[in-house]
């Protein structure tokens, strides 16, 4: 290197030698970076499914992952008379809510209800108001809800009943959480502590803050 700097013009090596130092410098700073955060969840950031959302909320406004940024989002399927599993989802995410103590009011929390052909807008708000009044319920139209449920890789099942109107949904029961620029970035599984989950979302967010 010494050579070759030597064998160049004085403006050309004065460049090689800034140049040289700005590269040695930038590894310097690479090698001081902070690590990415760890998660107890599944980390599936890069993932190719749940990137598109365009939805009518329970007060009847089409909302996107865009109305969120600057939010850390979490996305649960559901049904407004499932008996416990979306319940029990729910209050785990109201909690998850109070453990982030000032930076809970940095969560969505978004209802996708698998049910549109009973639950409907005042249904769905009045579900959410069981759990927290700033947790939003998204109602897909009938012929929309396989489109929105594969681009979540989300099962959902009708399962008939003795009437027409007693039937129950199967469904998937993990929660899908996104950053605050609207990408997904983690999977937690169906009984995960609130704790855990709140960790998660705060460690999120802090790596978003760098």
């Amino acid at each position: 290197m010494k050579q070759l700097a030597n064998a160049l013009p004085v403006n050309r090596r004065q460049a090689l030698v800034i140049s040289v130092s700005w590269l040695a410098a930038g590894g310097l700073l690479s090698g001081c970076s902070p690590q990415a955060p760890t998660f107890k969840s599944t980390d599936i950031t890069g993932a190719a499914f749940a990137q598109g959302l365009k939805l009518t909320d329970h007060t009847g406004q089409v909302r996107t992952m865009a109305d969120f940024r600057g939010k850390a989002v979490v996305v649960f399927f559901g049904f407004t008379q499932c008996p416990d599993v979306c319940p029990t989802s729910m209050a785990t995410l109201a909690e998850v809510k109070r453990l982030m103590g000032d930076r809970g009011n940095q969560l969505q929390v978004l209802f996708i209800t698998v049910d549109p052909g009973r639950d409907t807008l005042p249904l769905l708000k009045e579900y959410m108001t069981n759990f927290d009044p700033s947790f939003l319920a998204l109602r897909p139209e009938p012929a929309e809800l396989k489109a929105v449920a594969d681009s979540f890789k989300i099962y959902y099942r009708k399962v008939e009943g003795t009437t027409p109107t007693s039937y129950t949904m199967d469904h998937s029961a993990g929660k899908y959480v996104f950053d605050t620029n609207g990408a997904v970035r983690l999977f937690s599984s169906y009984g995960t502590e609130p704790a855990v989950i709140a960790e998660d979302i705060l460690a999120l967010l802090k790596s978003m803050d760098a």
